[in-house]
């Protein structure tokens, strides 16, 4: 078939594609970035992330874990803008999994260079991707080795010294850096090369955080709530469906509780002294429920949602989601792990799934509202559920939010936050889009949901102190105050 196109229209083409991309570049270079604020500390109550300025860090994370290794420079470059798009301000990935770990260009992780290395070698890559994420508002946050090959011996106390000390020195000025330690390990294996890692980076870089990542169904209190060098937690609520033990003989939580991340914020906080604390990762969008069964299930977009807010308003500081073949980065060539039914979609396929595009309108919720005074309080909710059917509330002095999984109605005390009179709306945690329900007397009131037309929409019913204009009786859509007004599609 004849082209449509002449040589130089295709010319034209590339150029205002290449046109294009470098005008996106100079226009996230040139935006405010989160550390303009100042770098990140923790709020004085102890629950939350924040800037230097006062500032709230709402975490918004991203699971790249392999992005070091499987991307090229232009992919890589690709990614980031996406996620920068939809709103993630953080990218976990592993920095090391194997010893050595091989990029894309061949290059190898060791021996660790002695110097900046020149080209395409594997620092240099990782240099130009910690780049990337610093121009479009991004903070790596960097697994330093994964677990695994700690627990094989693959790293010595004496050789995590040097390996956190080369670290820190590459990185130590960068400012969109947060350290993790561990890697879905417990802490209790070999602890002495992760404290010799840990304080070997935090001995020479003293501006940015530090965490650890265990494993499934663990919290990194369990073994890390004394640590000097610890400034936050996280824990693993994992992928297990309710029931799935998978034969597991040391499984750290009891049946039937398997999806019940909200747990592991009070079991948290239960360790002292409190830190602040979120999800690092939970289930992944499109990957098989318990992971290793590629005949089970898929956990889809409303599995992610209601993970993210069952934590949240739990209390986390925020959230990080995760997609089966995004966390792989898994393209032609590359075999997956997790899942193989001869349907494992390619991370750029991964980009365009809902769940993906969606954890945008809970950050947005939160930080539209006064962040600092948020608490979780169940006593807002009259005759709960269990499991799908749990509603979880959060408030301030003058608001409260209460997610519903499975649009049941809802039986909220109004009296729990300030204000005689509510102003009331439902948000669908899908779309972000609002419905302005009413004003009510402030007292104990049934709520029915806004249902789609399938009869199930997961969202947030929110209720303001009527004094208050945090949002607009006629706003249509939570990310966007200017929308007021505007026609609505409320079952979009």
């Amino acid at each position: 078939m004849k082209s449509h196109y002449n040589q130089e229209d295709m010319k034209k083409m590339m150029l205002f594609a290449l046109l294009t991309m470098v005008t996106i570049a100079v226009e996230a270079a040139n935006k405010q970035k989160p550390w303009d604020n100042g770098r990140l500390t923790v709020s004085d109550n102890q629950r939350f992330l924040m800037h230097e300025n006062g500032t709230p860090f709402f975490w918004q994370g991203e699971t790249g874990w392999l992005l070091p290794e499987r991307l090229d420079r232009a992919e890589a470059e690709w990614y980031l803008q996406r996620c920068r798009e939809e709103g993630y301000n953080v990218v976990q990935i592993q920095v090391i999994d194997g010893v050595p770990a091989i990029n894309i260009y061949g290059q190898p992780s060791h021996p660790l260079p002695t110097a900046k290395a020149t080209g395409y070698g594997y620092w240099d890559h990782l240099d130009y991707i910690v780049d990337l994420a610093q121009q479009n508002g991004i903070y790596i946050g960097m697994v330093a080795i994964w677990g695994g090959l700690v627990k094989a011996g693959k790293l010595s106390v004496d050789e995590a010294r040097k390996y956190g000390t080369f670290l820190a020195n590459r990185y130590k000025n960068k400012p969109n850096i947060i350290w993790f330690m561990g890697g879905d390990i417990q802490g209790d294996i070999k602890p002495e090369v992760w404290n010799a890692l840990a304080t070997s980076i935090k001995a020479i870089d003293k501006n940015h955080l530090m965490t650890y990542h265990p494993r499934g169904r663990y919290t990194s209190a369990k073994w890390w709530s004394k640590a000097a060098w610890i400034d936050f937690h996280t824990f693993q609520s994992g992928h297990r469906k309710y029931g799935q033990r998978m034969g597991n003989a040391d499984y750290p939580i009891p049946d039937n509780t398997e999806e019940d991340n909200w747990m592991y914020v009070d079991s948290t906080w239960a360790y002292k002294p409190i830190r602040p604390v979120l999800d690092a990762e939970p289930s992944y969008e499109d990957i098989p429920m318990g992971l290793h069964d590629k005949n089970e299930p898929r956990w889809k977009a409303c599995d992610v949602r209601r993970y993210a807010y069952w934590s949240v308003f739990a209390g986390s500081c925020g959230h990080t989601y995760g997609h089966n073949a995004i966390m792989q980065m898994l393209k032609p060539g590359y075999p997956t792990s997790y899942g193989d039914a001869g349907d494992v979609k390619t991370w750029y396929q991964g980009l365009n799934d809902p769940g993906f595009q969606q954890v945008k309108f809970l950050s947005q919720l939160i930080l539209s509202l006064p962040y600092f005074d948020r608490i979780p309080d169940q006593s807002i909710i009259v005759e709960n559920g269990k499991q799908y059917d749990r509603l979880i509330a959060t408030r301030g002095n003058d608001y409260l939010l209460v997610y519903n999984y499975t649009s049941r109605n809802m039986k909220i005390d109004l009296t729990k936050i300030a204000g005689d009179r509510k102003n009331v709306w439902w948000m669908n945690a899908g779309t972000g889009n609002l419905r302005y329900l009413g004003e009510y007397e402030s007292k104990v009131l049934t709520f029915r949901p806004h249902k789609n037309g399938f009869g199930v929409e997961d969202g947030v019913l929110i209720a303001i102190d009527a004094k208050k204009d945090y949002l607009k009786k006629d706003q249509v859509k939570i990310a966007d105050r200017t929308l007021a007004g505007k026609a609505r599609d409320l079952n979009e």
